[in-house]
């Protein structure tokens, strides 16, 4: 158990960190050398570190990237951020589109691939009208977040959290998609209360779709933000089909995963751009990085160490349960980012009946991920983005903003699961 804990430890210092301090060892290699360390120390052997690895969630995630991948080359992302900056006549109108925008897209695409996408976008319109950038990028984070809850393809929480329960996916969109769109009127309605009345009333040039569009694929240096008309028209049908089957896989009989991976293989069917180029794209770290968070949990679990995590949260299917399960998340968010949280948790629910603790898992983790930078992956990529750009998202001023959406969001999502409790929509 001692070698169990000290190779936990290393990882999620790595992990809470970005990188193990006075080290070259960055989240994604602590948590490989970790699952290494699992196997070499006698924690686990080689084929149930194998079989430690949860390969329905890679699944997943590797044919939602090669969907992606493709929409994003076609220009997808930048037409989106173009319809939300078109529609707006104002600059707050501006804020409630691109927060809107950013929570649907974040709802069936996964969220961080969601706003590393959009962030440069962001940055360079707010430039282009001459306005503070910080309440979008700040909007554009925590409404990612927010969106995500949504549905079990959001992100790679509840990815995990539905591949490991089963839990259908419109049975988990009917449940938190309600949680979602709330949470997303009260981000709104905070964001106006801190920055409504410092953005200006008219924007300074004028909302020309043709200007912004000529502009933004001006700034890309042509890497993919102009947009392909041709090649939407086939790449976003299966968007749209996939997410139809992700609500039909129970009739179908075909799993999620597997829908993935077929989206994933028609976009390179129909992508005009070299299959090898769309898969050099794919953000591979990320797979390696869940391969060996699988490892290190389950090195943990074999050595008895996570029953010893049993105490600290209570798992009833009641109030207190929903109340523990959401505010142990958002705190611990806090220290380890969500995904390695959910992963840490999984083992523990797993001895619980029903879905309510796992829905208040997938809701608090995630909501909880927007009271700080580094609660969230995504959190921490649209600050990185915007550093990229030139533009410095201040801790402080994040935390500001997101302590109020997170301490209102979580109160939503803790009364709307209960209402649901008792009413006999939820057990």
């Amino acid at each position: 158990m001692l070698a169990a804990g000290l190779i936990l430890a290393f990882s999620y210092v790595g992990i809470a960190f970005t990188r193990v301090p006075k080290t070259n060892v960055d989240r994604t290699a602590a948590v490989f050398i970790g699952g290494i360390l699992m196997v070499v120390l006698g924690v686990l052997n080689f084929p149930q570190a194998v079989a430690a690895i949860d390969f329905n969630t890679i699944a997943l995630l590797l044919g939602m990237m090669l969907l992606v991948s493709v929409l994003q080359r076609d220009g997808f992302f930048t037409l989106l951020a173009i319809k939300a900056i078109t529609v707006a006549s104002t600059p707050n109108r501006l804020l409630v589109s691109m927060v809107v925008v950013t929570a649907v897209a974040s709802a069936f695409l996964v969220n961080d691939v969601v706003v590393l996408l959009f962030t440069p976008v962001i940055v360079y319109t707010c430039r282009l009208q001459r306005l503070d950038p910080i309440p979008f990028l700040i909007g554009e984070a925590m409404a990612s977040n927010i969106g995500s809850v949504a549905t079990i393809t959001g992100n790679p929480q509840n990815v995990l959290i539905g591949i490991t329960t089963g839990i259908s996916y419109t049975q988990f969109f009917l449940h938190l998609a309600p949680i979602a769109a709330a949470s997303t009127v009260l981000l709104l309605g905070i964001l106006w209360l801190f920055y409504g009345r410092k953005l200006p009333a008219r924007f300074t040039l004028s909302q020309s779709e043709a200007v912004i569009r000529a502009s933004l694929s001006a700034a890309d240096g042509g890497t993919g933000a102009a947009v392909n008309l041709m090649g939407l028209r086939k790449s976003v049908p299966i968007l749209v089909v996939v997410t139809l089957g992700f609500f039909a896989s129970a009739w179908l009989g075909l799993s999620i995963p597997l829908l993935a991976l077929i989206a994933g293989a028609a976009s390179l069917l129909v992508s005009h751009d070299r299959p090898s180029q769309v898969f050099q794209s794919i953000d591979w770290s990320l797979l390696v990085f869940f391969a060996g968070l699988f490892v290190v949990i389950g090195g943990a679990r074999e050595s008895g160490l996570l029953d010893r995590l049993l105490g600290a949260v209570q798992l009833d299917s009641g109030l207190g349960g929903i109340v523990s399960i959401q505010v142990f998340s958002a705190a611990v968010s806090q220290l380890v980012s969500n995904v390695p949280l959910t992963v840490l948790l999984i083992p523990l629910l797993e001895t619980t009946h029903g879905d309510i603790l796992w829905l208040s898992l997938a809701a608090g983790a995630t909501l909880g991920g927007n009271a700080t930078i580094i609660g969230a992956v995504a959190n921490i990529i649209v600050v990185e983005q915007a550093a990229k750009e030139g533009v410095h998202v201040s801790f402080g001023e994040f935390l500001r903003v997101g302590i109020p959406v997170t301490a209102a969001t979580l109160a939503a999502s803790i009364a709307m699961l209960t209402i649901q409790a008792q009413i006999g929509l939820l057990r």
